[in-house]
């Protein structure tokens, strides 16, 4: 209620002309809390990275991001379609690049291939889990691109829980990025809206490149009083997110032995990506404690990754019941394979389960 407050009693103006007194205000914040000169208030992430790209890019030319990104993943084919610009598509653990990668990437001065003008950057990684960048592995990228004349723009969709998890400030981040992308519509809690921080230059630039993407927007200081309530009152309290998430931690993929022996937890994506991508873990197994909607998880991944559903309880699974589950589990290319109550089965139940599953 109170961020809605802000909301209706915001002072507003006509934001195209530059007159909207709180979206500047949220624009002057946010350059100043990363120490850069300027930011543009935008209705969403998606057209803050699209304008960051069409400014350091030119047709002929490329960009390199990882190949989970989401300016090249789900942002409707943007760098094409906005920029003409090309794509070197990375792969790297959990999301993440290198600055090694990055320069074995660097196209040379040859006229067959695109100029490399951009590297973009995500934080945290989307596609990654949730992974993080911190700032020693952001300098030798930066330190990298200075040296080739290269841009480096940061998509920094969820940046601020980065950042309380790491304790590294907005500023030194702003430092060693050309431009960043701000979402203050994720964790911050927002109805809608990011800013893009760069230059007064670039962002100058980027007023014209809105208002041709139809971002233009008149008495936007409604939207941007949410933002500023954010920044005031939301970002420690992602914290209390990240300690959430940590209890959702023990629903994460396990191997069955250690759900019957001595648990030992590895890292849900890690572990899910690999079962997809190797071929060689035909299943994803929950664990968690009573009421935290298990099922309900497991349906959600089956159906992200187009694969068939299995459960198994205690309750009602009998050996042969198992053996029927698994038998029509080993034939699929991958199952979401659903374990209710496992601490529930009885010592023939495990052993049937492990027998079948290593069969399988």
């Amino acid at each position: 209620m109170a961020m809605k407050a802000a909301m209706f009693e915001a002072p507003v103006g006509d934001d195209v002309f530059g007159e909207d007194p709180t979206v500047n205000a949220l624009e002057e914040k946010i350059a100043q809390l990363f120490g850069m000169e300027a930011g543009i208030f935008c209705p969403s992430g998606t057209m803050t990275n699209q304008i960051a790209i069409r400014l350091h890019t030119r047709p002929q030319t490329e960009v390199i991001c990882h190949q989970y990104s989401h300016i090249y993943l789900y942002e409707g084919g943007g760098i094409m379609s906005n920029s003409l610009a090309s794509v070197k598509l990375l792969s790297g653990d959990l999301g993440k690049i290198t600055a090694a990668q990055v320069a074995e990437s660097i196209n040379p001065d040859d006229v067959h291939a695109p100029e490399t003008t951009l590297v973009s950057l995500e934080n945290t990684m989307n596609k990654g889990g949730g992974s993080i960048y911190k700032l020693d592995e952001i300098k030798p990228i930066h330190d990298l691109c200075r040296e080739k004349g290269i841009k480096l723009h940061l998509d920094g969709a969820r940046l601020f829980n980065a950042l309380v998890e790491s304790g590294e400030s907005p500023s030194e981040w702003g430092a060693h990025f050309d431009t960043i992308s701000i979402c203050l519509s994720k964790g911050l809690g927002c109805p809608v809206g990011s800013v893009l921080l760069g230059t007064k230059e670039a962002i100058k630039r980027a007023k014209k490149i809105r208002k041709v993407f139809g971002g233009g927007m008149r008495q936007a200081g409604i939207l941007a009083a949410a933002g500023i309530y954010a920044l005031d009152h939301h970002v420690e309290r992602l914290k209390e997110d990240h300690a959430k998430a940590r209890e959702i931690e023990r629903m994460r993929p396990i191997r069955l032995e250690d759900l019957i022996g001595q648990a030992h937890l590895s890292s849900p994506n890690s572990f899910l990506f690999k079962a997809i991508k190797s071929g060689n873990v035909p299943s994803l197994i929950l664990w968690g404690p009573p009421g935290v909607g298990k099922t309900t998880i497991a349906n959600i991944i089956a159906n992200e990754i187009k694969a068939p559903f299995y459960t198994l309880s205690a309750v009602s699974a009998g050996v042969k019941d198992i053996r029927e589950v698994i038998d029509k589990a080993k034939f699929q290319m991958g199952v979401v394979l659903f374990i209710d109550e496992i601490h529930r089965f009885n010592k023939s139940q495990q052993d049937a389960l492990l027998a079948l599953w290593r069969k399988a």
